[in-house]
């Protein structure tokens, strides 16, 4: 076997793993949009593709998982070639676990399909479109090794954190006006957080495109939004 062949199949391995993480990332953007359609329509059809469509993601990434560690074994990588392996089973990983929250997503919606609509919920659609929006952006920075629009959605993960801080202020006003609601309210609070979780997941993402460029990460640290672990809504008396 000539070097020009060895070079050639391990240029074709790595863009494998790039082709993976495409793949992966796709389908983690439909599950998500796909699950919030169905909280917000209450269909629970719909939610039941999402929760069977997870299998699907969880294959990619043990693919992934043996991929990359076959090419680290047997190819042996250094420097960018090394980086681009390591980077990769770290945001499949990441896509996994946003494809893990969009099935929780629809597992509520499910419960709350069978309650009366929430206010709230368009809330939590205005919340659900700016992370969607910096997980289509992340994935595009990691084909494209574009370390600006990495940065600019880590950026914004400080947005996502004061629509989520808002939004939990929102949900727990909501509960204390009526009490009736608190069951489908506390389904809402967690729907928040997991918004709240994929935002953060897409900004590791965005980190790892600066270390796949860079060759180390970030050096300032992100800005955290985040209040509602503080927040408190006083009652107001009749």
């Amino acid at each position: 076997m000539n070097t020009e062949h060895i070079v050639k199949s391990f240029d074709e391995d790595l863009k494998k793993l790039d082709n993976t993480i495409a793949e992966m990332g796709g389908l983690a953007e439909v599950q998500l949009a796909d699950a919030i359609e169905a909280l917000i329509k209450r269909d629970t059809e719909l939610a039941d593709r999402v929760i069977a469509g997870d299998k699907k993601i969880d294959m990619l990434e043990a693919d992934m998982d043996t991929h990359a560690t076959t090419t680290l074994a047997l190819r042996q990588p250094m420097a960018d070639d090394l980086r681009v392996t390591i980077t990769a089973l770290r945001t499949a990983s990441l896509i996994e676990r946003i494809g893990d929250y969009a099935k929780n997503i629809a597992k509520r919606s499910v419960v709350l399909s069978q309650s009366p609509p929430l206010g709230p919920a368009k809330s939590i659609n205005r919340m659900a479109t700016l992370v969607q929006g910096m997980i289509k952006d992340v994935l595009d920075a990691y084909v494209a090794r574009d370390v600006d629009k990495a940065e600019a959605v880590r950026a914004r993960d400080a947005d996502a954190d004061l629509l989520h801080t808002s939004l939990f202020r929102e949900i727990l006003t909501y509960m204390m006006e009526d009490p009736r609601t608190i069951t489908s309210c506390t389904h809402l609070l967690f729907v928040a957080k997991n918004l709240e979780r994929i935002g953060d997941h897409a900004t590791n993402i965005a980190e790892n495109v600066y270390y796949l460029v860079n060759g180390e990460p970030p050096v300032d640290e992100r800005e955290k939004s985040d209040a509602s672990s503080f927040t408190v809504v006083e009652h107001e008396a009749e």
